[in-house]
């Protein structure tokens, strides 16, 4: 006897969007409107609930819709017939400000002379024979460098590499807890963290905040309830929040996960943006927190290399997670990264973003908090927190932003665990051109004063 297959998700997004595309285009439908529960759109299709959450989540992936923790799935603006079930950029004209990744104008020029030795016969052979986890010597110690603050460097024989950043987080995911068990985030975290324990099977865990980040007493309590096993937390310039946790919190957190046995992995991404920062919880826990950091934000989403400062006693676990998901660096990327590593073109190039990042960050505080709106964020940060006024809600916010071109995040995409988002919108800055994100910012302040009574939504 055979059983009909399950529908595929992913073909029925395809159709959903298609007919959402043509509503809005009868003036049946306007952005930000909501959509049916997923429920009830399970029970019309015929199909299973967690077939429908699955549709639904594609649309979100997709860009058609934005979800709200409690509230719903919104429109989010006129979506394209998709020809793919995903793309990666934004259409042309829109200004995008839900990517954060820098690539400096001259940086291309700067990063040439590096590449020239790299291309030789003989050694385009030997680097493109097979990924590695832990690289020569020199790039062990160049990244060892390179991670360095305060008083703490990781050992360089404790450092494996990863294909990019978020693969680092994958194996650290995979080898460090088991599906079903409990793993802590800040309440608002990075959606890709996120997303990744949910489909490993892990119990996401929301811990509360506060200005100084991640609260002790909110990890001792939910480790009391049921224990967590693996806490992921970002102190340096916290994404969406912009915190950056002070030395003291961090002392107060690294020796609470001493005492109760929990494992940390330390998300240092955004780190290399402050010239001066406290030493990071493994410092002050160095056997139970690894550090994963990568080098995206530092030079190009382009040169997709991660790596994790390890404990000793993790690190052959680590190692064979990233074995096991194919996640090790490639050799090309590796050689590349080590020849900018040694002539200084990172060290420049971090320099410069340093000082771009602190410049849009003021002309965005100038702009948008001198007009009276609330904002959170690290100055020395590419992202900012924006508190929306009065009865502004975030989704609908993001609709009336997309209707001007301008793309933003909500928080509900951020948001660790169920239950209300607070109405407010991450602002990346990093990836528009300077001439664009000026009116931009000016457009998104005058929308944000004018309410969304006076928007032109639909």
């Amino acid at each position: 006897m055979t059983q009909d297959r399950a529908p595929d998700y992913r073909a029925l997004a395809d159709r959903l969007a298609h007919s959402l595309a043509e509503d809005l285009a009868q003036g049946r439908l306007r952005p930000g409107d909501r959509l049916p529960t997923s429920r009830d759109f399970a029970h019309r299709q015929g199909i299973a609930p967690s077939t429908a959450s699955r549709v639904y989540a594609e649309l979100v992936r997709r860009g058609v819709a934005v979800g709200e923790v409690g509230r719903g799935t919104f429109l989010r603006t006129t979506p394209t017939l998709p020809a793919t079930p995903a793309h990666d950029s934004e259409p042309a004209g829109v200004v995008d400000m839900e990517v954060n990744f820098s690539v400096l104008p001259e940086q291309g020029a700067m990063l040439a002379a590096g590449m020239a030795p790299l291309v030789a016969p003989e050694m385009l052979q030997r680097l493109l024979s097979r990924p590695t986890l832990r690289g020569e010597a020199a790039t062990r110690e160049a990244v060892a460098r390179l991670m360095g603050r305060g008083g703490w460097a990781p050992q360089p024989e404790n450092l494996l590499f990863a294909g990019r950043g978020q693969q680092a987080l994958a194996a650290c995911f995979t080898a460090l807890i088991e599906p079903g068990e409990r793993l802590g985030f800040e309440a608002m975290t990075y959606p890709l963290a996120k997303a990744l324990a949910l489909r490993l099977g892990l119990q996401p865990v929301s811990l509360a905040m506060d200005a100084e980040g991640l609260r002790p007493d909110a990890v001792a309590a939910a480790h009391r309830a049921h224990p967590l096993r693996l806490l992921y937390v970002q102190p340096d310039m916290h994404n969406p929040l912009g915190i950056t946790m002070p030395a003291t919190r961090r002392r107060e957190l690294a020796a609470l996960c001493r005492e109760l046995g929990i494992l940390v992995v330390e998300d240092a991404v955004y780190t290399f943006l402050a010239e001066d920062t406290a030493e990071p919880l493994a410092a002050h826990a160095p056997e139970r927190v690894v550090v994963v950091d990568s080098l995206s934000k530092r030079v190009a989403p382009g040169l997709t290399l991660g790596f994790l400062a390890t404990p000793p006693a993790l690190r052959h676990r680590l190692g064979a997670a990233l074995r096991l998901g194919a996640w090790a660096a490639q050799g090309l990327a590796m050689a590349a990264a080590t020849r900018w590593l040694e002539d200084g073109s990172v060290a420049e190039l971090v320099r410069r973003k340093r000082l771009d990042a602190g410049h849009r960050n003021a002309m965005a505080r100038a702009i948008l908090g001198e007009a009276g709106l609330t904002l959170r964020c690290d100055p020395r940060a590419y992202h900012l927190w924006l508190l929306l006024p009065g009865s502004w809600r975030a989704e609908t916010f993001v609709a009336a932003a997309a209707r001007q071109r301008i793309a933003v995040s909500p928080a509900a995409e951020f948001a660790a665990g169920p239950g209300h988002a607070p109405d407010a919108v991450r602002l990346a800055l990093a990836a528009p051109e300077e001439a664009a994100l000026r009116p931009a910012l000016e457009t998104l302040r005058d929308l944000a004063l004018a309410g969304p009574e006076a928007s032109t939504i639909g």
